[in-house]
């Protein structure tokens, strides 16, 4: 029963830290770690149980850093072109 609960909190933990990365996506330095530690835990997660909350907690993780490289790879294109 201990394992189980461990492995639900992992994958709640996840979800968590996924919502924040998409949520703080204008500052890098916040979601780009919390992005990749809910990417990690997601996966270990849905692969130790199937948690279908620890899939989604590495789904809003890669949501929430290929956003952020999207924004910041847009930014550094256009300083680059404006110049």
């Amino acid at each position: 029963m201990e394992e189980n609960t461990k492995n639900s909190a992992m994958g709640a933990g996840a979800l968590t830290l996924g919502i924040i990365s998409i949520i703080s996506v204008f500052f890098w330095y916040m979601s780009i770690p919390t992005a990749i530690l809910g990417i990690v835990l997601g996966a270990k997660s849905a692969r130790r149980t199937g948690s279908k909350v620890g899939k989604a907690g590495a789904i809003t993780g890669i949501i929430g850093l290929s956003l952020c490289v999207f924004i910041y790879a847009s930014l550094i294109l256009l300083m680059i072109a404006s110049y």
